[in-house]
């Protein structure tokens, strides 16, 4: 059995952060992590022309203080998103889509240069990687005298003073056995609470030229009718690599990949010509798949739906068990920023210092 001060059970943004916070207060953490790769529900995709796509978060804004100042801190560069040019929403397939361009006074929403991946990867270099521990999926946790036991797959066992999990709420409780049981309360409300990116399929389309921006269109595309719902530029920074991303009709989840390609293409081309037809690759996630990240509701649930909740304020199992991630965010909840404030929040829980960035 593996001891450490503390486990942080996940190594997406929160966890990743949260190990960060403490190793510069001197307290060890490890993570465990089910999955082979770190970031959660951060993804990015590299096209083969050097493109980066992101199937996961992607945008922010500067009232993300948290973030922005954790990006500052660990000197990762952003970039606004592009809007210049004839934006289009479409109302009906077979009425012509209406034509708007965005107003330079909006305020803009930002993406990391060289992908979201980046503050990942810089994450887990400051976290270093034999703290991180991946391919190991928790199984249970359980009080044993004034420690808590993690028993994980492959018959790995650790055992800590804390525990924090960073799972969606609603996963936690239906793949984490606990003994004791958490309560009543809490456990319901974890399967009453909204997993952010769980019902996106998110798409992006890579391309050897912007020849939407050549014909003065920004990219920006708001449908009620196609398989496309949001699109926008996805390009680099430096205009070298091109691609167009955005989110699909929930509903096409019953269909195949295929299926859902042909759609897209056949939609691009209706609206943007036959340019849009000719691209280098397509390629998608569909969210819904992810046993790591998404497990079926109690009944309906919307979106954001007890996200920040004050149950998830509270300790559990004698104060051993945190529970965090965007989800119990209090500010900026189902957010990047709102990964970073859970990190922070309780990092100055175990530490009793104010982290200030």
């Amino acid at each position: 059995m593996k001891k450490s001060e503390v486990i942080i059970i996940g190594a997406g943004l929160t966890g990743l952060t949260t190990a960060y916070f403490l190793k510069q207060r001197g307290i060890s953490a490890i993570i465990l992590e089910a999955s082979p790769r770190i970031g959660g529900r951060i993804d990015t995709y590299v096209g083969e022309t050097g493109v980066t796509m992101e199937m996961g978060a992607t945008w922010f804004g500067l009232k993300h203080k948290s973030l922005v100042d954790l990006l500052a801190e660990l000197n990762v560069d952003y970039f606004p998103q592009h809007t210049k040019g004839i934006s289009l929403f479409e109302t009906m397939s077979f009425v012509p889509p209406q034509r708007f361009e965005v107003p330079e006074s909006e305020e803009p929403s930002y993406r990391i240069k060289g992908g979201t991946e980046t503050l990942i990867k810089r994450l887990g270099e400051k976290v270093g990687s034999e703290s991180i521990i991946l391919d190991t999926k928790v199984e249970r946790i359980g009080e044993e005298k004034d420690e808590l036991v993690v028993s994980c797959s492959g018959n790995k066992t650790f055992s800590a003073k804390k525990v924090i999990t960073t799972l969606p709420p609603n996963l936690l409780v239906n793949t984490i056995q606990f003994t004791p049981d958490l309560p009543k309360n809490f456990k319901s409300l974890c399967t009453k609470t909204h997993t952010w990116m769980s019902e996106s399929i998110k798409f992006a389309v890579e391309y050897k030229t912007a020849f939407w921006k050549e014909n003065n269109y920004s990219g920006t595309l708001f449908s009620q009718s196609g398989i496309i719902q949001e699109q926008y530029d996805h390009s680099s920074i430096d205009s070298s690599c091109f691609a167009l991303k955005g989110f699909l009709n929930g509903g096409t989840i019953t269909l195949s990949r295929e299926e859902r390609e042909a759609k897209v293409k056949a939609q691009l081309v209706h609206l943007f010509g036959e340019a849009a037809g000719n691209y280098v690759s397509y390629n998608e996630k569909v969210w819904n798949n992810e046993g790591l990240t998404h497990a079926p509701y109690n009944g309906f649930v919307m979106p954001h739906q007890n996200n920040g909740h004050e149950l998830y304020q509270k300790t559990y199992m004698n104060d051993a068990l945190y529970v965090s991630g965007t989800e119990t965010a209090v500010e900026f909840p189902g957010y990047m920023d709102g990964a970073v404030k859970a990190a922070k929040t309780i990092a100055e829980k175990i530490t009793n210092e104010k982290i200030t960035l």
